[in-house]
Order: structure tokens, then C-alpha cells, then sequence
């Protein structure tokens, strides 16, 4: 066992990332059943409809699962409340200050973990209470940090300051990403592409088929002024970067991207208009598989990789 398995009670240091439109009940149970730690992401869930993913992966696991909470989406105090209620005991927090919430969810007994995208904020996230941090780095899918640090100089820097446990974020689909985290310091590694092309995923089979099409290249950061988010290039990423051509405005940028678009995209499976949310290690993803096979595909391929590293020499 090490510290990110003592802190959650689980099998292996693993962690499905909490990604809208991808990761409900059924995911995260089936990554909760199979040794590492399911997350259900309610940034996508109007509060009733988390309510409903959290009983519905308490029936289908008896492991420990957590949910992950954008704190700048609305309806923040009914989805607390709703997680207090349902008795859910970790919670990973992201996008706001750490401070809003990691004393009203420790002192009810729940585990708190906050992610971040510099060292700065981690240390901000440790002084504040919670129990461990995730160290995301620019290759990361979905919504980005500013500062454009890869997760290969993140981590270490991160873990020269940080003396709570560090789970490591960003490009990482296979076990031997995972040992490289580790080996750079890193005591967990928490994996959202490669989950969002498995079978339980909730998101549309046409935006898995994107994951497994996408090569190095196709996926770019864009609209930094109003939330860093990593794409697939589609016609809607390139309809943005037409747009920004003509030196836009913010309320131009925003009246483009419109409402629900990355549903359109995840969930409808609109591969043209659609927000399509991806990492740069979809370029490492070739099959759509059950959850657990990739787990546990993921632990071979570590101790694969753990002991070609024991055998180099200089």
C-alpha cells in the first residue's frame, strides 16, 4: 500500500478522473470494482440527476467511489448538500478556491482532494485542509490550467513543496505514463481520456470513435479568455479560430460557443458542431474496452515497464 491506497481504501493507486459527459455511475462503479477509484462527475448533472448516479453506484459497488465538484458551476450548495446526504465520502474539488468548501465537507467526515495546474495552488489547496492534491499538466483534456506546465515538470515541482499525497494528471493512459509519474514523484495518477473511451463510459459511441481516431496533433487549447479548454479540431474548433482572425471580443467568443456545447459533442455525439474534450494521449488510445480491462491492462503494462527500468544501465 502506499499513501494515495491508505487515504481511499483501495486496491491500486488509479483514479478515473471525474470528466463531464463521460464518467456517471456506470464508469465510475465499474473502476471502483476493479481496484482503483471510481469518480462520478457532477459537473454535468443538474443536483437530482448526481443524486440519482450516487444511489445508483452505491448499488453497484460496495467500494469506495468519490465525486468531482467544478466549483464555479451553479446550483454548488444543492449538490453539497446532496452529497452530504447520500453519504458519499470523498470529494474531489476543482476550478475555485479550495477554501469554500474543504471545511464544510472535513468536518462531516469526507475526504477532500483538490485539483490543480500549478504549484502555486497546490500549496494553496494544502494550506486550506485537503487531504491530497491532483497535479494536472497541459496535456490534459477538458478544462485547462493558464499557466501551460506539462505534467513532466509539474510533478516534480509540485512534490519538492507539496508534503501531502500527489496524484499526478495529464497524458497519462498507460502503465508505464503511470510509472513515469511515480518515478517522478507522484503517488497516484488519475487517468480521464483513456476512461472516456471505455464501454461504461456515458458519453455518445461517435465521440468515443473520435478519441480512437484522433492522432498526435489534433487536439489544441483555445478559448484561454474565458476557460482554457483542450479540443479536438473540428469545425467548430476551427469556426473559433476563424472567429479569432477578426480580434474578437469576449461576449463574440461566448455568443459563438453558445450553451450546452460540449454536451452537444460528448453526449449527442455532434462531431461537427460539438465541443469535443480529449487529452493529447488520445493518440495512445486504439480500442473502446470494458473499464477494468483497462485497468488492469494498465497494471501489466507497469510492472512491464518496472522491470525493463531495473534493468538499465549507464
Amino acid at each position: 500500500m502506499n499513501r494515495i491506497t491508505q487515504l481511499f481504501t483501495i486496491q491500486y493507486p488509479i483514479i478515473q478522473a471525474g470528466m463531464i459527459w463521460a464518467s456517471g455511475w456506470k464508469l465510475a462503479s465499474a473502476v471502483s470494482n476493479a481496484g482503483g477509484l471510481g469518480i462520478i462527475g457532477a459537473g454535468s448533472m443538474y443536483p437530482e440527476v448526481l443524486r440519482e448516479h450516487i444511489q445508483k453506484c452505491k448499488k453497484a459497488t460496495d467500494k469506495p467511489f468519490a465525486v468531482n465538484v467544478p466549483m464555479l458551476y451553479p446550483n454548488i450548495e444543492e449538490i453539497m448538500d446532496i452529497i452530504v446526504a447520500e453519504g458519499v465520502k470523498i470529494v474531489f474539488t476543482s476550478a475555485g478556491n479550495p477554501k469554500t468548501w474543504t471545511g464544510f465537507l472535513k468536518e462531516r467526515g469526507i475526504t477532500v482532494v483538490h485539483v490543480v495546474s500549478s504549484v502555486k495552488f497546490a500549496l494553496k489547496s494544502q494550506e486550506a485542509g485537503v487531504d491530497a492534491v491532483v497535479a494536472e499538466g497541459f496535456e490534459a483534456g477538458g478544462h485547462n490550467g493558464r499557466e501551460e506546465t506539462t505534467t513532466f515538470a509539474l510533478i516534480p515541482m509540485v512534490k519538492e513543496q507539496l508534503s501531502i499525497p500527489l496524484i499526478a494528471a495529464g497524458g497519462i493512459a498507460t502503465g508505464r505514463g503511470m510509472l513515469a509519474a511515480m518515478i517522478l514523484g507522484a503517488d497516484g495518477v488519475q487517468v480521464g481520456s483513456r476512461f472516456a473511451a471505455s464501454v461504461e463510459s456515458s458519453s455518445h459511441d461517435k465521440f468515443k470513435q473520435a478519441i480512437i481516431d484522433a492522432q498526435d496533433g489534433d487536439t489544441h487549447v483555445t478559448l484561454k479568455e474565458l476557460a482554457p479548454v483542450r479540443l479536438i479540431k473540428n469545425k467548430f474548433f476551427h469556426d473559433v479560430m476563424a472567429l479569432y482572425a477578426t480580434a474578437p471580443s469576449v461576449d463574440d467568443l461566448k455568443t459563438l460557443l453558445g450553451r450546452a456545447r460540449a454536451k452537444k459533442g460528448m453526449f449527442e455525439g455532434d462531431l461537427e458542431e460539438g465541443e469535443l474534450e480529449i487529452g493529447q494521449i488520445a493518440g495512445l488510445i486504439h480500442q473502446i474496452k470494458p473499464a477494468g480491462e483497462i485497468l488492469r491492462e494498465m497494471l501489466a503494462d507497469f510492472e512491464t515497464a518496472k522491470q525493463e527500468t531495473a534493468s538499465l544501465s549507464f
